[in-house]
């Protein structure tokens, strides 16, 4: 609908133009007193044609920039002598489009064809002089301000739409950073919290059996519950990264993470080697979220019995280590997961570099290396 009133208005636009243009040049050609000859009945046609050509200069520029020309010279030649307004509109119309090659060798044929059409127009001899002195010089100045109209209101627009394309890129790519901050948060908090619930509800499960007892059905239910929200979480949400500057979680959380994934049964140590130092933000989010991923993998994946942490400062650089002695065996590649993969991009991002995988005793490691620019 807006484009259609869009066109309306312009074609509106257009049509009143066009007929301003066409009276101000019949004007201006009923002003001088001739005589009414065959030759200038066709001058007068040639300009009326002229001008009326000026209502589809939007949709065919070139095409009326060629018709408003011929029509000048062709009046001129015809006696008919009136300023070529509607050529000059015709240039500036076409040079708005991006025409320019066209309108340049338009103007320099229209240049070079109307001091002929002076010439062999009647009363040439007294036209001459003028033009000579005069009118040439003239003609071409307004050519030149016509052109130079055009292309500034064609760069004004082109730079006025490429503001506004900045601004809805720039508005939607804050829309996408935004999502993905959420998404990467979801994926982060509510995996590592449900996997905790999901292992909580299974070793209750596996000692009521155990027992010979039957599990209450609540209990059931919160484990099937756990599972399929794993499922669900890790079918719909990737692991989405940016750089925050404000990390809600920083080293000093990690004694707490390892402190909660010592109630799903599983004995993790934190050991905490080297001087602290002076640690970024967006590296301390990302050594949380490491720590807490690969946690959560030993929890979820590798039935294992005990966890070691590490986390060593060292001059220009921060140390990850975290390693089970789950079942994992040298030779036996990783699962490329949703939890490793993030972990990866969040690592790389910083320029840091991460390595998983069997370790040669058994069980799996986890080593992640991160730069710390040093503070003066």
């Amino acid at each position: 609908m807006g484009t259609e009133r869009f066109a309306v208005r312009a074609g509106v636009r257009d049509a009143v133009i066009a007929g301003c243009v066409t009276v101000l040049l019949l004007a201006a050609d009923l002003s001088g007193a001739r005589a009414g000859t065959r030759l200038e009945l066709l001058g007068h046609a040639l300009l009326l044609t002229g001008g009326l050509a000026l209502y589809a200069r939007r949709r065919a520029p070139v095409a009326v920039l060629a018709v408003t020309g011929l029509c000048a010279v062709g009046h001129q030649a015809a006696g008919v002598d009136v300023p070529v307004v509607a050529f000059l509109f015709a240039v500036y119309a076409a040079v708005r489009e991006g025409h320019r090659l066209s309108t340049v060798v338009a103007s320099v044929a229209v240049m070079a064809a109307l001091p002929l059409a002076y010439l062999v127009s009647p009363g040439g001899d007294s036209v001459r002089a003028a033009f000579t002195h005069s009118r040439g010089a003239l003609e071409l100045g307004w050519l030149v301000a016509a052109g130079a109209a055009g292309e500034a209101l064609r760069q004004a627009e082109r730079r006025a739409d490429e503001a506004e394309r900045t601004r809805e890129e720039t508005a939607r790519r804050r829309a996408d950073e935004e999502r993905l901050r959420i998404a990467r948060e979801l994926h982060d908090s509510l995996t590592h919290q449900i996997s905790i619930v999901k292992l909580q509800a299974e070793v209750a499960v596996h000692v009521a059996l155990r027992r010979g007892e039957r599990p209450p059905e609540p209990l059931l239910a919160i484990q099937e519950a756990g599972r399929e929200a794993s499922r669900e979480l890790r079918a719909t949400l990737e692991a989405l990264r940016d750089d925050d500057t404000r990390p809600p979680h920083t080293l000093d959380d990690i004694p707490e993470l390892v402190k909660r994934s010592c109630t799903g049964g599983l004995e993790t140590r934190l050991t905490v080697e080297g001087a602290p130092r002076d640690v970024p933000a967006a590296v301390q989010r990302t050594a949380y979220r490491v720590v807490q991923e690969a946690l959560t993998n030993v929890a979820r994946h590798a039935a294992a019995r005990t966890a070691e942490v590490t986390v060593e400062h060292r001059e220009g650089s921060l140390t990850l280590c975290v390693e089970d002695d789950g079942g994992a065996r040298p030779g036996s590649a990783p699962l490329p997961g949703i939890g490793l993969l993030g972990m990866n991009e969040r690592v790389t991002a910083l320029g840091g570099t991460l390595r998983a995988g069997p370790r040669a005793e058994g069980g799996f490691r986890v080593l992640a290396e991160l730069p710390v620019e040093r503070t003066p």
